[in-house]
């Protein structure tokens, strides 16, 4: 039966810097880099290997796949990267101190453009635009994979991969809200023939 994984990121610059990050190409700080190794180190524990990857166009989330693949030992693996395994695009936000935005919008309309599930920030995106991009390019390209009892490894970021989340356990709008991916911390699905879920692991 297949096995997907979903991988955020390691900590990026701005993740440390505590920046609206979105489709800007900042690189993993060393933190994020050994968060990388880590989940390679965590996967290559439970002696599970994989048959492709899926990535977004993004530094963070290309750079975090190598470093796992490095240390599973596969660094040739096919990997296939597209814009639309991208974060969510914060639009005027991005670059911005989420402290200093929130002083100068106020906490209140800062905490709904970030945790909101359909209202994007000024020039962004709301939750409900990244899944719009992300979840149709995963039936179109990772459940087929699936579905031929391929094992996946997908690394992304937050937003992306919380659409997926969403798709997958029928999360209600309000509790993929509550829905936290830690950076570098591979999540495992076990899945049946029909790709129903069998088990879920979190490798923290």
């Amino acid at each position: 039966m297949p096995t997907l994984v979903l991988l955020r990121h390691g900590e990026s610059q701005w993740n440390l810097e505590n920046r609206f990050t979105g489709w800007v190409d900042v690189p993993l700080t060393e933190k994020g880099k050994a968060e990388a190794r880590r989940a390679g180190e965590r996967l290559k524990e439970t002696g599970l290997g994989f048959d492709r990857c899926f990535t977004s166009e993004l530094q963070r989330a290309q750079e975090t796949l190598r470093i796992v693949l490095e240390v599973l030992g596969t660094p040739a693996l096919p990997i296939t990267r597209d814009q639309a395994l991208n974060e969510r695009h914060y639009g005027d936000l991005q670059g911005l101190d989420k402290a200093e935005t929130a002083k100068k919008y106020g906490e209140e309309q800062v905490h709904v453009w970030r945790r909101s599930y359909d209202v994007p920030p000024p020039g962004g995106e709301s939750l409900k635009d990244t899944a719009a991009r992300t979840l149709p390019y995963f039936e179109s390209n990772v459940i087929p994979a699936l579905s031929r009892g391929e094992n996946v490894l997908v690394a992304a970021h937050g937003n992306s991969l919380r659409s997926i989340v969403m798709d997958l356990e029928k999360l209600t709008r309000e509790q993929v809200l509550e829905l936290n991916l830690a950076t570098g911390v591979p999540l495992v699905y076990d899945l049946g023939p029909g790709l129903e879920i069998r088990g879920k692991r979190i490798l923290s």
